[in-house]
């Protein structure tokens, strides 16, 4: 037996042992202290077994640590992880994602040393994040932003508001782009930010989505402080740091949710075509998997790249915009392969993913993935104008 078949095994046997079975019916309608303790619980189990933040180096609680490594799990194991935990059906690390994968990524690619050691343990000790990225005017276009920073002394006051951030009601702590330079062109009068959201000055308003959901929230900043020694990067460069951090991390975070949708998506989906009496039917089945094999191995190439330094200026959006049109594909095939019974359905488990098997929802709920991040119109003019090198 080889040494990945060797770690397969032992994350199967993990799973056998530690997802819970019943937690799909336990996650549907519950409230959201209901929902924040089940994911508290959950990601401690799984930084409890070494499988919640793979990509992290050892020193800072992933990798393989009871194997001496410095670096993150080996890309083929993070593959397996992924695998059999969408195979045995685990619930997705919802609340802890933008903690563990931007702002984790952002605090080791440019953070100092003393915000690595304030945050990254506590990460692991469940301290939620949210992205303050998005605004009213500044949606794809996030160097319209408008949220102003202004020096004061050892601290910035910040005044503004932001948009779509998703989880901001259980946030402890914000990522947060402001412009500290009003004049520059916009891109270089951003700055980079992490804020305490329990400063005074912030007020955080759910919004209710068109499933019924309130993760979607708005944050609204009164002059609230923001020490000096809280800004990553230098003052006015946030925007390149936002760049470089976060577009390095999302091939890891598309190489989690393409495995999802393969092995938990997919066989949903034939489970509900069968038996496979059309030709039709059969057809898109084919086509599909066809698809999510192509994604599987962009992903993975874009991983592998990543970790050579070896990436090109558009694949993370080539990758993210096959993985949410795909996306929209599949579950809207699965509304209309539902029929009726996916239509009336009224609610999803909460830490389910973009493909809980809700065809409906997970439908409606697919057109997020081709809006926020940069929409499918902005990725296909970033692979345009930056991969091609055509004109802009």
């Amino acid at each position: 037996m080889s040494e990945l078949d060797e770690f397969r095994a032992t994350v199967r046997d993990w799973c056998d042992a530690h997802v819970p079975t019943d937690w799909r019916a336990a996650q549907t309608g519950v409230n959201d202290e209901e929902f924040v303790t089940f994911q508290k619980s959950w990601f401690a189990e799984l930084h409890s077994a070494g499988y919640a933040v793979p990509h992290w180096p050892a020193e800072w609680g992933g990798g393989l640590r009871t194997r001496g490594a410095k670096g993150p799990m080996p890309v083929s194991q993070q593959i397996v992880l992924f695998q059999e935990l969408a195979a045995h059906d685990a619930p997705r690390l919802v609340l802890a994602f933008v903690g563990i994968h931007h702002a984790a990524s952002t605090l080791l690619a440019a953070g100092t040393d003393a915000q690595r050691q304030r945050h990254l343990p506590a990460i692991l000790d469940g301290e939620i994040w949210v992205q303050g990225f998005s605004e009213p005017e500044a949606g794809s276009d996030l160097a319209a932003l408008r949220t102003s920073a202004r020096a004061d002394g050892e601290n910035f006051i910040v005044n503004g508001q932001k948009l779509w951030a998703s989880g901001a009601v259980h946030a402890d702590w914000c990522l947060l782009l402001a412009r500290t330079d009003p004049d520059a062109p916009k891109r270089h009068g951003i700055s980079y930010f992490l804020m305490d959201m329990t400063t005074p000055g912030i007020d955080v308003r759910p919004i209710r989505n068109a499933v019924g959901d309130s993760h979607f929230c708005e944050i609204f900043l009164n002059d609230v402080v923001v020490p000096a020694a809280n800004l990553i990067g230098p003052v006015n460069e946030g925007w390149q740091v936002a760049q470089a951090t976060l577009g390095a991390e999302r091939g890891m975070t598309m190489l989690e949710l393409a495995e999802r949708l393969s092995n938990a998506g997919f066989r949903w989906l034939v489970q509900a075509c069968s038996p496979v009496a059309d030709s039709v039917v059969a057809d898109r089945l084919a086509q599909f998997e066809i698809e999510l094999a192509g994604l599987r191995g962009l992903c993975r190439d874009l991983v592998e790249r990543a970790e050579a330094g070896a990436t090109g200026p558009a694949d993370a959006s080539i990758v993210k915009l096959y993985y949410s049109e795909l996306l929209q594909r599949m579950t809207g095939f699965g509304a209309e392969i539902g029929g009726l019974a996916a239509h009336t359905v009224l609610a999803k488990p909460v830490s389910s993913g973009w493909e809980s098997g809700a065809w409906m929802l997970d439908f409606i709920g697919s057109w997020e993935w081709t809006i926020p991040g940069g929409a499918s119109e902005i990725q296909r003019t970033i692979i345009g104008e930056r991969g091609l090198g055509l004109p802009r």
